[in-house]
This record gives C-alpha cells, sequence and structure tokens, in this order.
C-alpha cells in the first residue's frame, strides 16, 4: 500500500505550519523565476560587475590609494570596514536585475572583506590578564568631569590614562580619582593614574610645542613596565584641502620614535590616536605594537563618536605581553567612549 502524505489540516481545510525553509525555498524560487533559459543573465549588470570589481580593488590595495590629494588614502582606511556595507546592496541590484555576472562578481569583495576582517567578527576574549588597563578622551568641555572619572574608575582598571583634559580640570580629576589611585602623574593634557607605584614619569615630545604624551615606569606585583600616554593631533576636513592629517603624521613619527628607543620590554601604549590601526600614517607606532582589540578583542571595538561609533581611534596596545581581552566601557559625559583591555604579563621579560 502506497505511503499515504503526512499533511496536518486544520479547523478552516487549510495545512498546518510550514516545515522550516520551505519559506526560504519558496522565496528563492521567486527571486530565481524567470532565470532559467534566459540567456541575458550573463549579459545584464555589467555595470554592477564592475562596482563590485572595483570595491574589492579598494579594500584589497587600500594601502596603495595615495595621501596626496586630501589624505585620501588615510581617510578611506580610517572607515575601512564600512565599506563592506555595499556588499549587500550590490547583492540585492543584482538579484533585481537578474544577473549572474554581478553576483558572481559580488562574491570578490565579500572574500576581501571577510579577509580583512572576518577575524574581528568572533569573539577572542580570554579570562585570564594580570593587569587591566583603561584610556579615557574625556572631552575639554564635558560637563561633568568627577562623574565621568568616577565611572571609569568603577571599571576596575589598575592602570588608567586620560586624555583632553583641561588644565582647569585636572584638580577635579585627581580629586574623583583620589580614593582608587594612589600614584598619578599629570602632563600638559594627559594624565596617568595607578594603584602602584609610579616611577620616572615625564612628558614626551611628540612635535607639537606643547605636551600631549607622557610616559612613566609601572611597578606592578610581577615587575616594572613603560606606558605611554598620548593624545594625538585632530584630524581636519577642510574645503580646500580635503581630508588634512600632516601634524598628528608628524606627532606619530615622533612618538613610533620614543618607543622605539624604550628600554624596558614590555610597554602600554594608551591613548587617542585620531587614527585606526589600519591607517599607514600610524605605521611608526603599529608596526612595533599589538592592538589588544585585534588579538583579544570582541568585535570592532568602535569608540568614536560615542553617540554613534563609527571608528576604533582610542587605541590600546602592548609589546612584551599577551592581550587577554579587549572592550568599550559605557559611554560617559565624553564624545569618546573609555576603551579598556587585561593583559598577561610574561614575567620572563
Amino acid at each position: 500500500m502506497a505511503q499515504q502524505a503526512y499533511m496536518t489540516e486544520t479547523d478552516n481545510g487549510g495545512s498546518g505550519p510550514e516545515r522550516p525553509g520551505s519559506r526560504l525555498r519558496r522565496l528563492v524560487h521567486r527571486l530565481l523565476a524567470g532565470w532559467r533559459g534566459d540567456p541575458r543573465i550573463w549579459r545584464r549588470g555589467i555595470v554592477l560587475a564592475l562596482l563590485a570589481l572595483l570595491l574589492a580593488l579598494v579594500m584589497l590595495l587600500h594601502s596603495r590609494i595615495p595621501n596626496q590629494v586630501g589624505n585620501l588614502g588615510s581617510l578611506t582606511e580610517t572607515f575601512l570596514p564600512w565599506l563592506g556595507l555595499a556588499i549587500p546592496v550590490l547583492l540585492l541590484l543584482g538579484l533585481l536585475r537578474r544577473s549572474a555576472t554581478a553576483l558572481i562578481a559580488v562574491l570578490l569583495p565579500a572574500v576581501v572583506w571577510l579577509n580583512l576582517f572576518g577575524g574581528l567578527l568572533t569573539d577572542k576574549t580570554g579570562s585570564g590578564g594580570d593587569l587591566m588597563v583603561a584610556s579615557h578622551n574625556v572631552n575639554a568641555e564635558n560637563p561633568d568631569p568627577a562623574a565621568t572619572a568616577r565611572e571609569v574608575a568603577a571599571s576596575g582598571a589598575d592602570v588608567v590614562a586620560l586624555e583632553e583634559v583641561p588644565g582647569t580640570a585636572v584638580s577635579t580629576y585627581e580629586k574623583a580619582l583620589a580614593p582608587t589611585y594612589g600614584y598619578h602623574g599629570v602632563e600638559g593634557t594627559v594624565g596617568l593614574w595607578s594603584k602602584y607605584p609610579m616611577s620616572d614619569v615625564r612628558a614626551v615630545d611628540i612635535k607639537l610645542g606643547w605636551k600631549r604624551a607622557m610616559r612613566a615606569t609601572v611597578t606592578t606585583p610581577k615587575g616594572p613596565i613603560a606606558v605611554y600616554v598620548a593624545h594625538m593631533p585632530s584630524v581636519r576636513v577642510k574645503v580646500e584641502a580635503g581630508f588634512t592629517a600632516r601634524q598628528r603624521d608628524k606627532s606619530a613619527d615622533a612618538l613610533g620614535e620614543a618607543i622605539a628607543g624604550e628600554p624596558l620590554k614590555r610597554v602600554v601604549l594608551l591613548g587617542d590616536l585620531n587614527g585606526t590601526m589600519n591607517d599607514r600614517s600610524l605605521n611608526a607606532v603599529t608596526s612595533q605594537m599589538r592592538s589588544t582589540q585585534g588579538a583579544a578583542g570582541s568585535g570592532f571595538g568602535f569608540s568614536w563618536p560615542a553617540s554613534f561609533p563609527m571608528a576604533r581611534i582610542d587605541q590600546i596596545m602592548v609589546r612584551g605581553m599577551d592581550p587577554e581581552s579587549s572592550w568599550t566601557l559605557p559611554r560617559t559625559g565624553s564624545d569618546h567612549l573609555p576603551v579598556a583591555a587585561r593583559v598577561k604579563l610574561d614575567t620572563s621579560a
């Protein structure tokens, strides 16, 4: 006897709930209806295919985009992850155009984007670490610096770096952080607070003419580490010159030179670098240090602007130690999000 097909009837004579995937199959069938036997599926969508190829080339060869005109290369690298948003748009347009050529071409930028940023989509955070550090551009116009200081201290960080601290607010930050941190130093508009003893605190010359970088030795229970705090000059967008960053780039080179000459093997850099790890103009710094977010973070860790983070320009980088976890902290009264990380100190360093 032939096996009877299984179907659940409802009170109104209709069938029961659809099997999982049936709706998807029906949608795919609708989208692809009429494709079979249509020789134009390979001739349509040539422009979309070329756009997909161009997108892949921009992402793949971003370091070759020249900076001579409006610093276009660095601008592209600052927002490079966001180029991936064009991929689903091209995919949808390819489907609407019924173009097999466009759909196949879209695979190329998708593969390139996943190669560049796919690792950031996974959670690489660990549970260990000997030292927690945090960094925050507190914004010179912060309406409540005391509250911001208390919120950062509540993170539990052992070492905290603050950038863009105006002289009029230094005492406010010192008073708010004193109950948690017994040691601190301030150089110009940057400061460092620590639960462990600090020594050799001094400004670092980043070729600005005023103090926006510093260095200190922090003596942890597992030995000394060098901690650098830096606030690179802001990147500007000017009508007549485009995206300009000459002063930032000059300061980055000076900071990289200082870190390269650091005698201690274990080094932490905390600060607002006004650039991402992809920005070739920061190579003097990024080439010799590891990003905690890239090595042990979950997601992109965008930190600016706080209202809708689009780029990670606030960095925590290390040398001579292993990142265990990295993340952003809740929003404060600043236009940046605080960033934090836990690192494992290598006792053999």
